[in-house]
């Protein structure tokens, strides 16, 4: 089975919100809310995907020490396997905003098991409950 590595982000704004963007109704698992980020490239380090991603999507600049691995979710999917680390980011420069037209939502960190999410993203919250 194909194992793809994707870094994922918890961005926590001033109030301990946590950022959720939701996935385009095109893409696989599309309409689901999950933590920014993407796809690891071949030879592209986790933190160096995050701070592309988070340009591409999002609009704004993280400094790679603003990073700090928190955890990692391991997930079958029935074609591949998921291995996602998350890192929590609480400074950036710019304004977020759903730079490819998805919808994001600030998030308290109780509410986030009310927004439908991937299979992978959900054994993420209680660690992020616990951290904020």
């Amino acid at each position: 089975m194909k194992i793809v590595l994707v870094a994922a982000v918890a961005l926590v704004d001033k109030d301990g919100r946590v950022l959720l963007s939701q996935r385009p109704m095109d893409k696989q698992l599309g309409g689901l809310w999950e933590f920014p980020g993407g796809k690891v490239e071949a030879g592209e380090r986790p933190e160096a995907a995050l701070i592309r991603e988070l340009k591409e999507e999002l609009g704004i600049d993280v400094a790679e020490s603003c990073l700090a691995p928190l955890t990692f979710a391991s997930h079958a999917y029935e074609d591949f396997h998921l291995l996602m680390p998350l890192y929590v980011c609480r400074r950036w420069k710019g304004q977020v905003v759903g730079a490819e037209g998805q919808a994001i939502a600030w998030v308290r960190p109780l509410k986030l098991k009310d927004y439908p999410m991937p299979p992978a993203d959900i054994p993420l919250i209680p660690h992020l409950v616990d951290l904020l």
